[in-house]
């Protein structure tokens, strides 16, 4: 049988009660995201499907985009390379990266991630914070929280586009 959601499982060693649905979502996005790789190739990881994002992409996309929000609930500014990173987010590279490169990027951005999260006292989460160029209004908590349901929406997406490029490629029913 296999293990209930990361959020049914409990506490998450070291992070404030107030921040564990935090952890078990980026904990849930690297426990999906790896299983949804499995078998996948570089060229499938790079497909795009009716001109939706490639799953490469949404890798990448979910390591840059934590590395930016917690750098916002950190109250800090995004680097050149921080931009220079969200700008090749849809660059396979050459040759084009596998799981193989890939999932240690994923991993080694949700222990990053959960390092934050442990490191974040509650009585800090209702600190204004500033994000992007335009300075729009968040929280400590807001960055953390909408940091842990970016991955998530991504993690689906790759779940998703990982199903659909299965089924396209081994001439199964098309997807609709």
């Amino acid at each position: 049988m296999p293990e209930p959601e990361y959020w049914l499982r409990g506490p998450v060693d070291g992070v404030a009660p107030l921040l564990q649905p935090v952890a078990h979502a980026l904990l849930q996005v690297r426990e999906d995201v790896e299983r949804a790789m499995t078998g996948l190739t570089a060229e499938r990881i790079w497909t795009s499907v009716g001109g939706a994002a490639s799953i490469g992409f949404h890798l990448r996309h979910v390591c840059g985009s934590l590395d930016r929000l917690l750098t916002y609930a950190r109250g800090e500014a995004l680097t050149d390379a921080q931009l220079a990173y969200l700008h090749a987010e849809s660059e396979p590279g050459q040759p084009p990266a596998d799981a193989a490169a890939l999932l240690p990027l994923v991993h080694d951005a949700v222990e990053r991630a959960l390092a934050q999260v442990r490191a974040t006292g509650e009585a800090g989460l209702t600190a204004p914070r500033a994000v992007g160029r335009r300075r729009l209004p968040s929280t400590t908590l807001g960055l953390l929280f909408h940091a842990a349901e970016h991955a998530t929406r991504h993690a689906g997406q790759i779940v998703t586009t990982a199903k659909i490029v299965r089924i396209t490629e081994s001439g199964g029913a098309s997807p609709r």
